[in-house]
């Protein structure tokens, strides 16, 4: 997967939960981001990075946001790695 895709994913993934508002609200507690900071986070191969984890911890937002998007779960997975790389992670 090419970065480009991957960042397309993640604001595929970030306006998923953007439009759940409970899992939104618990996305934001658990970053300790406001509203207004997520426009600039998005930004961030980190941030994006971070996004996927959080649907990859979650099994059943992982499948919502997968089947929303038409996409195979795995695909979070590679999309989250891609990221992770450029990134300076593993």
């Amino acid at each position: 997967m090419t970065q480009d895709e991957a960042e397309l994913l993640a604001i595929k993934a970030l306006q998923h939960l953007a439009g759940d508002e409970e899992e939104l609200g618990r996305f934001l507690a658990l970053t300790g981001l406001g509203l207004e900071e997520l426009r600039e986070a998005a930004q961030s191969p980190d941030f994006l990075s971070g996004l996927l984890d959080h649907f990859l911890g979650n099994e059943p937002s992982l499948l919502a946001f997968a089947t929303a998007a038409g996409i195979d779960p795995r695909d979070v997975l590679k999309a989250r790695e891609t990221l992770s790389r450029s990134a300076g992670g593993f």
